[in-house]
């Protein structure tokens, strides 16, 4: 039987510290949903003593059911002042309240000396002494040995030696950790076998995981060296993100070692989960799509002409080294774009529309979708906007009114008070016109309380709805303020969410088009759950 090996992501902590990477606590909690739902093991949701997001992340996870995922709070090993039961990092982990802590710590004596300016046999005491306060509060304690690889490089039996005290520490898992990237792959086979044989031959249950960073663009590869090395616990994010050049991959690592190297874990009974989770994360983050990376990029699978779509069409694995829908992409002959059906199809059975593989509307929807797609609408983290495209193209949405026209007016009357924003809207619901006026917080605020002011009189469940984030994205920065935007609304009425998504050159436009949808999606689902 194959190994199981742990998968642990980090894109919550180590990949929110990327250059113009940001979340939101709901952010993190919808990824953190996504990371569950792909199934992975452990989810680093951030280090509690170093910020009030995490704190405030830790508290509102507690009230999350997830499904398979541990949540684990992340820190340092106490300061050489400070007992362990009085250090402010580590009762701030432990107020977290989570299943699973985990420390990090000097492997490198040159970090000892000249970072924390201790010597090195105080920070051998403060790993155990740290490690052991924990163990006995909380499920699982995981250590992460900083810069084991440099270390192990410059002091062997130094770096050996954290190890050994933090099992002493009580520790169940040693995470080798390459901080800096600079490590090759030739140099870790050595490495990684003395250490595996250390705690062979002391008949320890101990795991060994790995986490790589990419700084010499090989972090996935010292993953997966490690994996073929006797690795049983992998850290790593999802689209690489993380300081300086990034983290290993989980994107890559995953389907790598359960498709190629043929090895067990949680995730690999929801691997086809793992192209939207990509994709989530960059929406959340509000960042592009990378469309060259492997195995989750829209060219992972594309072939563009000549004797590559020839051959493709005959037989996928001539250009191809695994099936694209076995990770949830789907193959694209840019010529002419024959995939997404079978998602269509998932999609329409998962929201109850009845529509056969062999129905010609199908066709229909996936112009309609090409097109969309190419004036740069993107529905991966906007799948009420998609089932409303659906249904129209089916004819079965029912119009629950009708928009005429609507006005925003922004005027700065002094300088050194905000600017007054109001909005009309002149709509029909059925044989009745609506005109309406609103004052806002910003052209947008102001189209929505002037929207749900016209329409509450008609639908008054509207009232338990509201927006609960709004972001807006740069698609081309080739005309500047002229560039082509994307706007992504989630809103909320306090039994579920949803997104919706518009695409203009103006901004308004855009968040008008997102916030029409929303409101017909909130009024549509009500419709369908009445009928049920």
């Amino acid at each position: 039987m194959a190994r199981a090996i742990e998968i642990y992501d980090t894109t919550l902590r180590d990949g929110t510290q990327a250059e113009n990477f940001n979340l939101s606590v709901d952010d993190k909690v919808r990824i953190t949903h996504a990371l569950d739902d792909l199934g992975v093991d452990y989810i680093e949701g951030g280090w509690p003593g170093s910020n009030p997001m995490s704190v405030e992340y830790f508290k509102k996870i507690r009230g999350v059911q997830l499904k398979h995922a541990k949540i684990s709070a992340f820190g340092s090993t106490r300061r050489i002042n400070n007992s362990a039961d009085k250090d402010s990092n580590t009762q701030a982990m432990l107020q977290s309240e989570t299943p699973v802590i985990t420390i990090f710590g000097k492997s490198w004596d040159v970090h000892v000396t000249d970072a924390l300016k201790i010597t090195l046999e105080q920070n051998l005491e403060i790993i155990e002494d740290t490690l052991h306060y924990l163990k006995s509060r909380v499920d699982e304690v995981i250590y992460d040995a900083e810069h084991f690889f440099d270390g192990y490089k410059n002091n062997r039996e130094y770096a050996l030696a954290t190890l050994d005290q933090a099992v002493k520490g009580g520790a169940e898992t040693l995470v080798l950790c390459d901080t800096n990237g600079g490590t090759l792959p030739h140099e870790l086979p050595a490495i990684l076998d003395a250490v595996r044989q250390r705690y062979l031959e002391s008949k320890t249950t101990i795991k060994l995981g790995i986490h790589t960073h990419n700084d010499s663009e090989t972090g996935v590869a010292n993953a997966l060296i490690g994996l073929g090395h006797g690795i049983d616990h992998v850290q790593g994010t999802i689209n690489g993100f993380g300081e300086r050049c990034g983290n290993a991959n989980l994107t890559s690592i995953l389907p790598a070692m359960i498709f190629k190297m043929g090895l067990e874990c949680q995730a690999k009974d929801h691997i086809e989960n793992l192209y939207p989770t990509s994709r989530l994360v960059n929406e959340m983050a509000n960042l592009r799509h990378n469309r060259y990376q492997p195995y989750v990029g829209d060219s992972a699978f594309a072939h563009k002409g000549g004797i590559h779509v020839s051959a493709v069409k005959r037989n996928p694995l001539t250009y191809e080294h695994i099936e694209p829908e076995k990770v949830g992409n789907h193959r694209r002959i840019l010529i002419s774009d024959q995939s997404g059906r079978s998602n269509i199809l998932h999609k329409a059975e998962k929201w109850g529309i009845k529509l056969r593989p062999d129905d010609p509307l199908l066709a229909s929807i996936m112009s309609d979708l090409k097109e969309k797609e190419n004036l740069g609408y993107q529905y991966e983290a906007a799948e009420a906007s998609f089932e409303l495209l659906m249904r129209n193209a089916l004819g079965i949405q029912r119009k629950f009114f009708r928009v005429d026209g609507f006005r925003v007016m922004n005027n700065k009357y002094r300088m050194d008070r905000p600017p007054l924003t109001e909005a009309t809207i002149r709509l029909y619901v059925g044989g009745s016109e609506v005109h309406t006026a609103s004052m806002g917080d910003g052209p947008v605020n102001a189209l929505d309380r002037a929207l749900r002011k016209a329409l509450t009189r008609f639908y008054p469940i509207l009232e338990e709805m509201e927006l609960t984030d709004y972001k807006v994205r740069v698609l081309s920065g080739e005309y500047g303020t002229e560039a082509k935007v994307r706007v992504l609304i989630e809103s909320t009425d306090g039994k579920c969410q949803w997104r919706t998504v518009g695409v203009s050159i103006n901004i308004i436009e855009a968040s008008w088009q997102a916030m029409i949808d929303s409101v017909n999606y909130k009024l549509m689902k009500e419709e369908n759950d009445s009928a049920t």
